[in-house]
């Protein structure tokens, strides 16, 4: 990149602004993360939209670190965001004095500590924007209170239930190692306002068999979740899945990993949506899926060449195991869709294009056999008939 181009970038850009950061303090931004040297300042040429920033503080010798700490931003071009570390609290905070923020703002547009900046790998960018291209600053306003972290020590009330999976013992395991007084009235901050989802559906008045067929289709509660609560726009269920994957993969919050299997759980458990009444919804669905369990598969990636050693790995054996909830919901959408008479053409290509990743990554086996147990292949004359979004009536 030549310097006219690296200028205008970094003119354009926003710009955080990181101020006594201990030595070895991870920082990350989205896919990418900083390790703090001595003179670690911060992340400059940041696109304007969305992004996630996490960090966690380590010991002196950067061998043990605390748990995650996480918040998204909606950045503006050339927005200078200042935070400060508190050494007490071990955690970034605003300035409280406003004078000084701007003389910090006019410093960093002034280039005064452009060289103890690092860029944000615009290489990377577009991996970022696959995980997050339907979190928009008012699905962030939705869900995160202002002002507030995205952290686990704040999430004691969570790991009051019980923990199911090996995921959630090692985070309810590490909320108990912590040294942070979780009784502290500082640390008694809100949750994430995650749209509640009803496990089982519950209605008085209807015959038993009835009930039965409203859980085993839950498309009449995502009709009634998606009109109550985002007023028919199907992008901010989206924007929440995406938003609650971030918080759980990179915060390492255990409230945002039941989110999103909440969501996961109620778009694989309909039947009528995806083929007829809400297929496009579906088609996006499954593309969100498909990005964010190819992102979370690359379990040995590391960032700007700085091995994120602190961080926990979240994708537990629970998860990825053959008896896993997602490996369950994910065989019977694959028949529903594999077995249709009639299936959308985009809906069909995403769903092969999951249940490959999934072979692949997992070893996990998905037979492909027609309602009568006879088995096909994909070019079989008894497979289901293909037909394009323009033939379906999605109203």
């Amino acid at each position: 990149m030549d310097s006219d181009t690296a200028l205008e970038l970094v003119k354009k850009g926003a710009t955080l602004l990181f101020l006594d950061v201990p030595k070895h303090t991870l920082l990350g931004i989205d896919t990418q993360m900083f390790s703090a040297g001595p003179k670690f300042k911060g992340i400059k040429m940041i696109p304007p939209g969305p992004h996630f920033v996490y960090y966690c503080s380590s010991n002196r010798v950067g061998t043990e670190f605390s748990p995650m700490i996480g918040f998204f931003i909606n950045a503006n071009p050339s927005e200078v965001i200042v935070r400060k570390w508190d050494l007490q609290e071990e955690r970034l905070v605003k300035l409280s004095d406003e004078e000084e923020e701007e003389r910090y703002c006019l410093a960093v547009r002034s280039f005064e500590f452009d060289k103890y900046l690092g860029p944000y790998a615009l290489n990377q960018l577009g991996e970022w924007k696959m995980l997050s291209n339907y979190i928009t600053k008012s699905v962030i306003e939705r869900i995160e209170p202002i002002g507030a972290e995205i952290n686990v020590i704040h999430e004691p009330d969570i790991l009051g239930y019980g923990p199911e999976t090996a995921m959630e013992k090692a985070l309810s395991e590490q909320l108990k190692n912590t040294n942070v007084p979780i009784s502290d009235d500082k640390l008694k901050k809100r949750g994430c306002y995650y749209t509640k989802v009803p496990h089982l559906i519950k209605q008085k008045g209807i015959p038993g068999q009835d009930l039965t067929s409203l859980n085993l289709d839950k498309t009449s509660l995502l009709e009634r979740i998606l009109m109550k609560e985002y007023g028919g726009d199907e992008d901010l269920l989206l924007g929440e899945l995406q938003f609650a994957f971030v918080a759980f993969l990179m915060g390492h919050s255990l409230e945002a990993f039941l989110q999103w299997k909440a969501v996961v759980s109620l778009l694989l458990g309909c039947t009528e949506a995806p083929l007829h009444t809400r297929t496009r919804l579906f088609i996006k669905f499954i593309k969100v899926l498909y990005s964010q369990l190819k992102y979370a598969f690359q379990k040995d990636r590391t960032d700007n060449n700085v091995a994120a050693e602190g961080s926990l790995t979240l994708l537990d054996d629970s998860l990825l195991s053959e008896d896993s909830f997602l490996q369950h919901l994910c065989k019977e959408f694959f028949s529903l869709v594999f077995e249709a008479d009639f299936v959308d053409g985009d809906l069909l290509c995403w769903t092969r294009k999951l249940k490959e990743l999934l072979e692949v990554a997992l070893g996990w086996v998905f037979q492909q056999n027609t309602r009568d147990g006879i088995f096909y292949e994909e070019d079989d004359e008894f497979a289901p008939v293909v037909v394009t979004s323009d033939e379906l009536n999605y109203d």
